[in-house]
């Protein structure tokens, strides 16, 4: 499934520099009515990639504990769908695709971008925004997934009513987390930014790929 929304000047402008009141509020609200693979399955904790763990360490007023008790499902409505879209296309269109080591000279460095990074800069940036725009953090996880490829690769995850839909900046359209080629191995946990659980029954690949990088 893709979400698709039209471009609008003034949702632009909203991401720009407004704020959105109530983003997160109970207007629009739909109720979910699909199975439960809709929802990623998490089975237990998993250790978190190296390069977050770093970024915390230099950052850690952006990876405060003390979130909600249990985990989030955003209450969506056409306008949240098309703020949503509006974020994941701007963030494409704005940052460069390049590589830890040819913008840093290090193999994996997490950090928010100015206008070039690799996967998981998007994803901080994304996730910056978004909860600029009054959506809840908890809802808004970075994930870690083998690609088509087999290779490491970082994208957010958000957690809604209708399901977890997914921010790539490989494609603009958000697409539900079952749609894509993707394996899923591990996410943020929503109670606490500093931990992560495993989407995969196998621990062992769950705590040890890509607990040292990902690729653009």
């Amino acid at each position: 499934m893709k979400i698709r929304t039209a471009v609008g000047a003034a949702l632009l402008g909203l991401l720009l520099g407004s704020q959105v009141a109530g983003a997160t509020g109970n207007s629009g609200e739909v109720r979910n009515k699909e199975p439960r693979t809709q929802f990623a399955t998490t089975y237990g904790k998993a250790l978190p990639p190296v390069g977050f763990v770093n970024f915390c360490a230099r950052n850690p007023e952006n990876c405060k504990t003390g979130g909600p008790s249990r985990a989030v499902k955003l209450a969506m409505s056409p306008e949240r769908w098309n703020l949503i879209y509006q974020v994941n296309t701007y963030v494409n269109g704005k940052v460069a695709p390049v590589s830890d080591e040819d913008l840093y000279g290090e193999p994996e460095f997490w950090a928010y971008p100015t206008d070039a990074g690799d996967c998981e800069d998007y994803v901080l940036m994304k996730q910056r925004f978004l909860e600029g725009l009054g959506f809840a953090r908890a809802a808004l996880l970075i994930t870690v997934v083998l690609d088509e490829k087999n290779e490491g690769h970082a994208v957010l995850t958000v957690t809604t009513d209708e399901g977890d839909f997914v921010l790539d900046n490989r494609r603009n359209e958000i697409r539900r987390w079952r749609d894509l080629d993707y394996t899923f191995l591990k996410r943020q946990s929503p109670r606490d930014p500093r931990a992560w659980v495993s989407l995969v029954k196998d621990k062992t690949i769950a705590n040890g790929i890509l607990a040292g990088g990902t690729d653009r």
